[in-house]
């Protein structure tokens, strides 16, 4: 970690506070999905998303923020960059903002990679001339190669965050702001990336972190604040700070049994093939040439596996689970499924922004053909799986990223599918939340006849699934027991 001498202030807030209320009227989508799930429309009282918030940033640090889903945490960085005025207090932000607000933020999916850049500069204020004189080196940290100029619509989950940040990084920054902008990075990437932020602070005067990995907190950031309930509850060392808020965040809660922990799942008999895919491979045309983004995929899946997905960022995982779900379609080969699955690519895909977290539950479960009757018994317990509380009630554009992964994990887990495929939806989920999900996932394998999990997460990967594979350029290079498959891959990183 870089030590840090400067003490001139950046940024300083005093007693800053933000507060949300709901709006009186609806619009015409979730006034129909009011009258289709029966539920009152209750008024809500006045919330405060921010409480007195208090602390400063220094020029030459790398400042972190950590804090539970809902903790106020994006709300805090949409201050700091002018997106949101406070309702009381002052924030004063000497230099300009550039925010990286979580992966594909911002960008227009219909233009290509390279567009979008130019499309982003602008809206900083950086002349066409400058962008251009920087769009190569973009092109080049990004490693993205021909996808650079492709349309974005057809860029995995990883693949976006590294285009966000190249762009964000390269256009000479004052202050920038990452608000769970690398959850979806592959490890070689975050890397890269956390090199970069250290050669920023030396031209820039900060960087300021919005991150659940408490690991890259440590390893990157001079100094944290620690939000919880919308207020600061410490700031200091990350190191010191770190173990606070891990003993704070896994002590056992009233009336619980037992600390929930990342428990290694315990293997079971190999029951009937649940998916089978022979010689599968999907292309799209790059630079008026076929890119197999699967190329000759084999694979068998048994019911009563939890099979982890691996792999760097473009590897075809992403398009693995979208042939799993019958998004797209196999131009070569064939795949057969036994059961209905039920996935959550990303997190918050799928979700009407403009409804509310209530509204998108029905949503969500006629999408996935459940009926009415069954979620309006489940109501309840999907509520309180999530731990969002009366936030349901809110649009779901007013949510963090982590409150979109909660509920939309607990939506689908709490409805017990078939086959359950979850896409790095569980990347922005804080602490507790990940080790409530691994015990959900666990139990799901009792009910549900395959979990699919794609993720970066190794440690994750490595304790939940029975089984893991490692793509590389659309085909599975390696594919056994979780610990030895991400042994080999984290050697290969």
């Amino acid at each position: 970690m870089k030590k840090n001498n400067v003490s001139n202030e950046v940024v300083k807030a005093d007693k800053v506070s933000v507060y949300f209320e709901s709006r009186e009227e609806d619009d015409l989508k979730s006034k129909a999905f009011k009258i289709f799930s029966k539920k009152e429309n209750k008024k809500e009282k006045i919330k405060w998303a921010l409480q007195d918030i208090s602390f400063e940033g220094v020029e030459g640090e790398i400042l972190g923020i950590i804090g539970s889903n809902g903790a106020g945490k994006t709300t805090l960085s949409k201050v700091i960059s002018k997106i949101i005025t406070e309702d009381s207090g002052s924030m004063e932000v000497k230099g300009n903002v550039t925010a990286l607000f979580s992966f594909g933020m911002g960008f227009n999916p219909e233009l290509t990679g390279r567009e979008n850049v130019y499309l982003n500069g602008m809206m900083l204020g950086i002349s066409k001339s400058e962008i251009e004189s920087y769009i190569e080196e973009i092109h080049d940290f990004s490693d993205l190669e021909s996808f650079f100029d492709q349309r974005m619509k057809y860029y995995s989950s990883g693949m976006k965050a590294r285009l966000g940040f190249s762009v964000a990084s390269h256009l000479q920054p004052e202050i920038l702001i990452l608000d769970e902008a690398l959850n979806t990075g592959d490890r070689q990437f975050s890397k890269k990336a956390a090199q970069k932020m250290q050669e920023l602070v030396k031209q820039a005067k900060m960087v300021i972190i919005v991150t659940h990995s408490l690991k890259y907190a440590e390893a990157n950031c001079d100094r944290l604040v620690w939000l919880e309930k919308g207020k600061v509850k410490k700031t200091g060392d990350p190191s010191t700070l770190i173990k606070e808020y891990q003993e704070n965040t896994t002590k056992p809660k009233p009336k619980k049994k037992k600390i929930l922990q990342l428990d290694k799942t315990a293997e079971k008999e190999k029951g009937e093939e649940v998916i089978k895919a022979n010689n599968v491979g999907v292309s799209f045309n790059l630079d008026k040439k076929k890119f197999w983004a699967l190329s000759n995929l084999d694979l068998t899946v048994y019911e009563g596996e939890i099979v982890g997905v691996i792999g760097h960022n473009g590897a075809g995982k992403s398009t693995l689970c979208k042939v799993l779900t019958h998004i797209y379609s196999p131009d070569q080969g064939e795949i057969f499924i036994n059961g209905q699955t039920s996935s959550l690519l990303g997190y918050g895909t799928g979700f009407n922004p403009q409804l509310t977290g209530e509204d998108n539950i029905f949503l969500n479960a006629m999408l996935l053909g459940i009926p009415k009757k069954v979620v309006q018994e489940k109501y309840d317990e999907i509520i309180e799986f999530s731990g969002i509380g009366r936030a349901v009630e809110k649009p779901v554009k007013e949510y963090s990223s982590g409150m979109k992964s909660r509920l939309g994990f607990s939506i689908a887990a709490v409805l017990k599918p078939d086959i359950f495929i979850i896409d790095e939806a569980l990347s922005t989920g804080d602490i507790e939340f990940q080790q409530k999900a691994s015990e959900r996932i666990q139990e799901l394998i009792e009910s549900a006849k395959a979990v699919i999990i794609v993720s970066h997460n190794l440690n994750f990967v490595e304790k939940v699934c029975t089984r893991t594979l490692w793509m590389e350029k659309g085909q599975v290079i390696m594919d056994g027991p979780s610990e030895e498959v991400v042994k080999h891959y984290s050697e290969s990183v």
